[in-house]
């Protein structure tokens, strides 16, 4: 089985500091002059460039190759604590030479269903949208 760790420091007041097993880190933020993102920000900003991640690769070996690629998500969250992602939007807006409609949504399709870990991981709706430019 695989362990991913990730080291958390605290700077004070509501900001943290986290740090791989690389050494690369990431600023996680809640106060209200932020330096970095806030936790639920950095949440779909792991799925945006995990789910990414796949498309661009899905579509490489398919010798369509991404020209342009852009991920909007959109979170909405519940009322009550813990305030978790009830659901979240994430709409691909993609182009390059070569790639068609069908065969974006099928990457968007297999990246949610199958290979995304993060998609995976989350407890919420995950609506999908490819948008081929």
């Amino acid at each position: 089985m695989a362990v991913t760790t990730m080291n958390i420091i605290h700077l004070g007041g509501k900001r943290y500091v986290g740090h791989d097993e690389a050494g690369d880190q990431i600023v996680i933020d809640g106060e209200d002059v932020a330096l970095g993102v806030r936790p639920m920000e950095a949440l779909l900003a792991a799925l945006g460039t995990c789910t990414a991640f796949d498309v661009v690769s899905i579509l490489a070996k398919r010798r369509t190759p991404v020209q342009s690629y852009r991920i909007e998500l959109e979170g909405e969250r519940a009322e009550e604590h813990p305030r978790r992602y009830t659901r979240i939007r994430v709409r691909h807006l993609v182009s390059g030479g070569g790639i068609t409609q069908g065969s974006l949504e099928r990457a968007v399709t297999l990246s949610h269903e199958k290979y995304c870990s993060v998609a995976a991981s989350l407890n919420s709706e995950i609506e999908s949208e490819a948008v081929l430019e």
